[in-house]
């Protein structure tokens, strides 16, 4: 899953829709987003994935080489119809990456993925070989990214443990503990790109079983979208726009959070210690020097919180 960008421009989307064949669209969107911010020199990116060029499709890749003119009228539509959603998108890669080794610094002893697509964290990170990570993703999406790994290391690395999952319809927990999860350790939950790609029935049983299969302190770190951008009601144009673009893509958003209500809803479902940031909040953390004019979209927003 993972992004929310959008790729409907007409007949170059088509084109690239048929490049990409089976997968998700906008997990590989995603990737493209972090490849392209990693090219730029280290005084002007905001988030390094030296790992993604690995995972991007050969024909891809020559399709945008051959066609540098679309590849920059897709980039100008996008952001003329969703201004700053890339840069927030880059943004939350940084930010998931300071997380995770914050929280390696603090502690935690397991690190789980849900959806986690194309995140190469697992083999960029210092320090998270030394603990068990677990990706879980469809089948569709992580078969493509099992078969890149085995081409780029020789064998599938020993610290990942890949479950394949429909995190819609199946019981995680059970399938993490068939794969030596223990809801003993301290646990960072990752859930980039996720939540609103799942019916609220499916959030909600998510959040319920991390509470009740966690140890106390593990935490969840996740990106999210206010309701009425979800259903299409937001008088933000820009929100609009996206909601019908990933509708006409074929993965439409599904589930979304009352604004000014982050607090309460995660506390209500038996979390703590709750931090949310906010497009302003993220915008002042990481795009200031030669970065200081670049916009981000007050749509997308981060928050996280602790199990009790």
């Amino acid at each position: 899953m993972h992004e929310p960008s959008d790729l409907t421009n007409g007949e170059t989307a088509r084109e690239i829709s048929e490049i990409m064949g089976s997968g998700s669209k906008t997990a590989i969107a995603a990737l493209l987003n972090r490849f392209g911010e990693s090219l730029k020199p280290v005084e002007e990116r905001i988030c390094y994935d030296p790992m993604a060029v690995y995972f991007i499709d050969k024909k891809l890749m020559d399709w945008a080489t051959h066609n540098p003119d679309k590849v920059i009228a897709m980039r100008d539509e996008n952001e003329r119809i969703n201004p700053g959603f890339v840069n927030s998108i880059i943004a939350r890669v940084r930010y998931f990456d300071d997380f995770t080794k914050m929280s390696l610094e603090s502690g935690i002893e397991q690190l789980v993925i849900l959806g986690a697509g194309y995140d190469t964290r697992a083999y960029r990170i210092e320090g998270l070989k030394r603990i068990r990570t677990f990706e879980l993703d469809h089948p569709s999406t992580q078969d493509i990214k099992k078969t890149k790994l085995k081409n780029l290391f020789g064998a599938l690395p020993s610290n990942v443990v890949y479950i394949s999952a429909d995190l819609i319809s199946e019981d995680i927990f059970q399938k993490l503990m068939g794969k030596g999860y223990d809801p003993f350790k301290k646990t960072l939950f990752l859930m980039e790109g996720l939540l609103y790609y799942l019916p609220p029935s499916a959030v909600e049983k998510m959040l319920s079983s991390i509470v009740k299969n966690s140890a106390k302190g593990s935490v969840i770190l996740f990106d999210y979208l206010s309701k009425s951008v979800v259903d299409g009601s937001t008088p933000l144009e820009a929100g609009r726009n996206l909601q019908k673009g990933l509708a006409e893509s074929g993965e439409p958003l599904k589930f979304g959070i009352e604004d000014g209500r982050i607090e309460e809803f995660l506390a209500n479902r038996g979390f703590s210690q709750i931090v949310n940031a906010t497009g302003r909040e993220y915008k002042e953390a990481y795009f200031q020097g030669n970065n200081k004019d670049r916009t981000v979209s007050e749509l997308l927003s981060f928050a996280h919180a602790a199990t009790e």
